[in-house]
This record gives C-alpha cells, structure tokens and sequence, in this order.
C-alpha cells in the first residue's frame, strides 16, 4: 500500500503552555539490583495491578519481577519477588501484561522464558503457575487481546526459530496454547515487530525499522492487512516503535523510538485511509529528546519520554492537543543515549500513576483524572464456566497442612473435591466436611488446582501447599 498517509500542511504541534509538574507521593528502589551491562538499566518496564483491594505497582529489573503494594503510595514495599529465569547483568529489557489475575512476564536477554504469574492470591502470595520454554525463550514485547483472549508475542525466539510476531490462545491462562507465527504483513515484511496493540483482533503493528501495519485478525489463519505505511510514507519516520488506542477507538498515539523525533496522533476514523491530526513534543530537549511508550487513559496520553521523564498530553481534541503535566524522574543530562523513564501505568482505580525509571526505580504519582476505562479490574479466572452462584475462599495460602475451604451460596450437600498437581497429576479425592477444613499434609509442597463440583458444575480454584 503506497500512498502517502499524512497531508504535511495540514499537521499541526502541541499546543504550548506551561505544564504542571505532577506531585510525587512515593518512591521504592532497591540499591542492591544492579545495573545492566549496556545501559546501567537495573529497572525497566512498569506495569499495574488492583487485586483484593490492594493496588500495585510491578517494575521489571535485572532480578525478575518486583510487585510493589502501593496500596499507601506513600509507602510503597517490595510485596514479592518473582526471579525472571534468565537474570543478571545481561538482563535490558522485561515486558508484561494481564489478563484475569494472571500477570505475563517475558524477557529479551539469555535464556529466558514466559512466565504467567496468578495473582489472585495477593496479598498473601503471587505464584508462577506457567514457567516454560515450551513455546519461547525470548520475547521483546507482549500484548493481550482481553475480549478475544488472545497473546501476541513481539520479536519471539525459541526453539523453532525466530519469527516477527507469535499468537496464542490463554483462555486458560495457565495453559497457553500456540495459534500461529507471522512475519508479513501487507506489503511489508518484518524483520521484526518491536510492538503491539490488540482490540478485538485489530491489531496495530510497530514494525521497527520496515514501518507500521494495522492488521485484521479475526481468522488468525490468514491475517488480513487494513493499513499499512513503510519508512518515509509518514513524515519524521523513523524506528516504528509502539503505540496505544484510544477508549473510543478513534485515535492512536504512536511513538518512533529516535532522538529529536516527535510523536503522532492518529486520527482512525477512516481506518484503511489513516491520517496524522497532530505532533507531540516533550517539554524540553526537542532536538535530543527520545519519545518511548505511550500509553493512553480517557482524554490523556501518558508518554515515558527517557531523560525528560513522563509527559502527559490532553489529546481530547486531537488535531490540538496540549502538554499539561510532567514530571522528571531523572536528573541524568541527555547524553543521546537510553536512560531515564521507560514505562508508566496509568490504569488503577485509584488514578495514581506508576512510573519506572531505568536508574531510579518505582515512583508514585498522583493522579490528574477519573478513568472512564475499567483496565484494572482482577476478576477470577473462569476456568470451567463458573456462576456466580457460588463463591469460594481458600484459607491460608499458601497452605500450611490445613486448608479451610468457605463456599458460600446455594450448595447441595455433598460436595466432592478433586486435587491436581499443577503438572496434571490427579493426586485426590475426597467429600469436603461439614467444617469445611481439608487435611492435604499428606500431599508433597508446589502447586495444585482443586477442583469442586457444584451443582453438576466443575468449579477450580488454585492453592500453593507450602510447609
């Protein structure tokens, strides 16, 4: 598809005023992880979640995953540390996602793998319920498609090889299961795709160096392009880096990852004819500064801009949008180089914004509006088409030779308990007692899936025996 996909004379920039710097309300750091090799980056990616009602901010670093409880974002602590399986100095980049309470965490380094991380037990533990190199050893970026619980994995090396981007089934999302490997997209194909968005199998593809797509995927079999712009059919094109949609849909935020460059706001209402409205800037270093990351919430784009910090962008009217907040994580001088703020959250309810600085860590901030988008909800994985009829609580877990199971809602008597070791291993059956409490000392420490019949329903909840 060559066209050229903006009209120059029509682009306007930011609208300039003075933006409000935003307020810090905490900040976590762990001196002890160390630096990566190439870019002094102990931290990277940032990524939220609300879970039992607590709030958390997750940063990636050289170690793995840290869950930060930033229920008081004043004082944020360390909750857990999930160890990535490949860590160290050779560690630069991690990238997650969620989908009902399972966190998806990759790495581009080493010997890696993917991990899905259930987080439904928070506060009292998080588990790794998937750590495998079934599928991938690398990944650079990933993306859920919620409404079609779909996986897309970006840049993905593994055992087979190495393919611009990968799909996968996690309906269960314990147990992912391959769809398909794709490297051509239209009229271009990629050597890689560093980035993407999906909604309902649009998928918005940031090809790197090879240009930009925006693909349908409803037959995952055969992808079909809507939209596509190579290298210099855009004005300041560059490395197509990443991009993020708007609640509406109607406009798209996307980032080329080079210094001096700016971003763009697209304007997707005609989407096969895709057009630029407006050009975004950082506050200062315009000719140096290094857009990374945008992410969008109702009316403001939340853009990780490196050495500048975050920048936050009105984007309501996108033909004229404003710079309004900021807020510097850094005091690093722009080197021209990577370092600085790499990744913000812009999506728990109570607005505050998590924000990951390469050198400095996790910080807290304030939040400037109320989320019309419902991203952060952590809702129970419906494993075996549960109702709502039932609600089931395990006490403690992780287990302690003892758990206490509490079904509440209308159950027949009696109920009969299936226990699974996570490897598939059915280990035992038994009646649940009138008391609810369930002798399992006799079962080896690790993971189990515990399956209740209710109703003629097979309802399945996950337990970590631990003693």
């Amino acid at each position: 598809m060559n066209k050229i996909w903006f009209s120059l004379w029509l682009l306007s920039t930011v609208c300039w005023s003075q933006p409000q710097k935003m307020k810090l309300l905490g900040h976590w750091r762990d001196p002890a992880v160390v630096g990566s090799a190439a870019y002094d980056n102990a931290f990277n990616e940032a990524w939220g979640l609300y879970v039992n009602g607590h709030e958390y901010g997750i940063i990636g670093s050289t170690s793995g995953t840290h869950l930060i409880d930033i229920t008081d974002p004043t004082k944020p602590f360390e909750r857990m540390l999930i160890k990535g399986a490949y860590n160290g100095e050779g560690v630069i980049h991690r990238d997650y996602d969620d989908y009902k309470c399972h966190l998806f965490a990759v790495c581009d380094e080493g010997q890696s793998s993917l991990q899905i991380i259930d987080c439904s037990s928070l506060p009292d533990t998080a588990i790794v319920v998937y750590d495998s190199r079934e599928w991938m050893t690398r990944v650079h970026n990933i993306f859920l498609d919620i409404p079609k619980a779909r996986l897309y994995t970006c840049a993905e090396s593994g055992n087979t090889g190495f393919f611009a981007l990968g799909l996968y089934d996690v309906s269960i999302p314990s147990k992912p299961k391959f769809i398909g490997h794709y490297n051509r997209f239209g009229d271009i194909t990629a050597g890689h795709v560093h980035d993407a968005y999906a909604r309902n199998d649009t998928v918005y593809l940031n090809c790197g160096n090879d240009g930009f797509a925006i693909m349908d995927f409803s037959d995952a079999s055969n992808p079909k392009p809507i939209f596509t712009a190579k290298p210099n059919e855009y004005p300041h094109s560059g490395y197509n880096h990443s991009g993020w949609l708007t609640p509406d849909g109607k406009t798209y935020v996307m980032a080329d990852e080079n210094h001096g460059i700016p971003l763009k706001v697209l304007d997707l209402t005609d989407i096969g004819n895709t057009k630029t409205n407006s050009l975004l800037y950082a506050n200062k270093d315009t000719a140096i500064c290094i857009p990374h990351n945008p992410l969008v919430s109702c009316d403001y784009a939340y853009v990780s801009y490196y050495y500048d910090g975050l920048q936050v962008y009105n984007i309501k009217d996108s033909k004229h949008p404003r710079l309004e907040y900021f807020y510097p994580t850094s005091s690093l001088p722009n080197t021209k180089s990577y370092k600085g703020s790499w990744g913000n959250y812009p999506y728990l309810p109570s607005g505050n914004i998590v924000v990951a600085d390469m050198q400095n860590g996790l910080f807290v901030l304030e939040g400037i509006e109320t989320l019309c988008n419902k991203t952060y909800n952590c809702l129970p994985v419906d494993v075996d088409n549960e109702s709502s009829e039932f609600s089931i609580s395990l006490k403690p877990n992780p287990v302690h030779h003892t758990l206490q199971i509490e079904i509440q809602g209308y159950v027949p008597t009696p109920v009969h308990v299936k226990l699974y070791h996570s490897n598939g291993q059915h280990v035992k059956s038994v009646e649940l007692p009138s008391d609810g409490r369930l002798d399992v000392q006799d079962l080896p420490p690790g993971f189990y899936f515990i399956e209740f019949n209710l109703k003629n329903k097979n309802v399945t909840r996950n337990a970590f025996f631990k003693f």
